[in-house]
């Protein structure tokens, strides 16, 4: 199990967030992947639903029961907390950064880039040498 400093922590977490451990429905499920015997034997997978806002966590991370526990407790209060700041989660932020960097041009944009480069073009001819532009 988790030391009871990290124990105390999240207990800590839960109370600032008031979460109580009523609102919280556990379930335990057989993990998959590789694991062996362990895997097919225990039920190490820990499933968590917080009951008032729906947020849903699985965690199957260790091969500790007790770890996933911990684990899915801290993931839960994680997204819990995000849900009521209205912040979005670094992941959320990735994702929407990378649609953002994949979203095509607008025709404003697209003329403002050829302007641009057209501009440099006609700079780089000036800078030729005078020998160049004889030729």
């Amino acid at each position: 199990m988790a030391g009871l400093n990290k124990e105390k922590s999240l207990q800590e977490a839960m109370v600032r967030l008031g979460v109580r451990e009523e609102d919280i429905a556990e379930r335990f499920i057989r993990a998959q992947g590789p694991g062996g015997q362990n895997v097919n034997k225990v039920s190490t997978c820990v499933y968590l639903r917080h009951l008032p806002t729906g947020i849903e966590v699985k965690c199957q991370q260790e091969r500790s029961q007790a770890q996933n526990r911990y684990r899915a407790r801290q993931i839960l209060l994680k997204k819990i907390e995000c849900a009521i700041l209205g912040k979005l989660s670094e992941e959320q932020k990735r994702i929407e950064k990378i649609r953002r960097q994949k979203r095509k041009r607008s025709r404003r944009a697209k003329l403002k880039v050829l302007e641009s480069k057209r501009r440099h073009g006609a700079k780089k001819l000036l800078r030729r040498s005078v020998r160049e532009t004889e030729d």
